[in-house]
């Protein structure tokens, strides 16, 4: 049920014309990384809602971009959610920008998206810098068709769970990974992929960016040897192993993304595709579940 505020928003918004919010993009080290597009669109809007202000100031100084700026983060997504909607409704343009990349991947611009998108508001994605696709293509792993895992769960049960799904999944698969969190999971992968190949990247446009490909084991012996900064995108290749239909839990699996929140009809096309399994197959299986 929608707040009484949202409903005041959702009436005035019907008297005036809504401004436009803004995706940009924004370099993930590099300042040389940001489109003239990007740059003047952060030049002309009302206001810049910044995931760090102290960061993204940085950056407007080094462009000489003289804007107002708000924070917008995961601690004060609702309330700042419905100020920056109110703003747009009223008819302010509102550029959203996170600390480094793609706003809305794996930080809270999605919430805010979501909710434009929700009040009729228009949503214009600019295209720039993204950590993910870099170290994709930059891999040497296949590229033509991919999962983005994000990050895993800190806790080490879970992390193994979705682990061992990740084993079975035939296509590429990005992760990301923060420093202190790197050998724990890079011995879970170790474990539970062996040598399956990978490649990490690191400082990605930066001075000292590098990746490194290999096995889990051999990414082991050189992070724990050479010590661990910066913020880790992981990629990992498929399961290539010819694996018979019989041998996937097909039942359990549809369980599972059922559990995490997915339709029956939604996890019978992901089990599908995933696993290279005839969707008919699947969608039998998925008639023995009860709803």
């Amino acid at each position: 049920m929608k707040s009484i505020r949202y409903m005041e928003v959702i009436q005035r918004r019907d008297k005036m014309e809504s401004g436009t919010l803004y995706i940009c993009p924004t370099p993930i080290g590099n300042l040389e990384d940001i489109t003239l597009r990007t740059i003047r669109i952060l030049g002309e809007v009302d206001l810049i809602a910044a995931e760090d202000t102290r960061h993204t100031v940085k950056l407007l100084n080094h462009y000489n971009i003289k804007k107002p700026i708000t924070s917008y983060h995961k601690y004060n997504i609702k309330e700042k959610g419905i100020e920056l909607i109110e703003k747009l409704n009223q008819g302010e343009n509102i550029a959203l920008v996170s600390d480094a990349g793609m706003p809305g991947i794996s930080d809270p611009g999605q919430e805010l998206i979501r909710q434009a998108i929700d009040y009729g508001i228009e949503v214009i994605g600019l295209p720039g810098a993204t950590a993910s696709i870099t170290a994709l293509v930059i891999s040497g792993l296949p590229t033509d068709k991919f999962i983005f895992e994000g990050f895993l769960s800190s806790k080490k049960g879970e992390r193994k769970k979705e682990l061992q799904r990740i084993k079975e999944y035939r296509k590429t698969t990005i992760i990301y990974e923060a420093p202190h969190r790197l050998i724990n999971l890079l011995e879970d992968i170790k474990e539970i992929l062996e040598d399956r190949q990978i490649s990490i990247s690191r400082e990605l446009t930066k001075k000292y960016e590098e990746t490194f490909r290999g096995t889990a084991a051999e990414a082991l012996e050189k992070f724990q040897n050479s010590g661990i900064k910066g913020e880790f995108v992981l990629i990992v290749d498929g399961n290539h192993e010819e694996k018979e239909v019989e041998e996937i839990d097909i039942k359990g699996l549809l369980n599972q993304y059922i559990n995490e929140g997915l339709t029956k009809k939604e996890a019978v096309k992901k089990i599908s595709e995933e696993y290279n399994i005839p969707k008919n197959l699947v969608y039998k299986e998925s008639i023995r579940i009860s709803e």
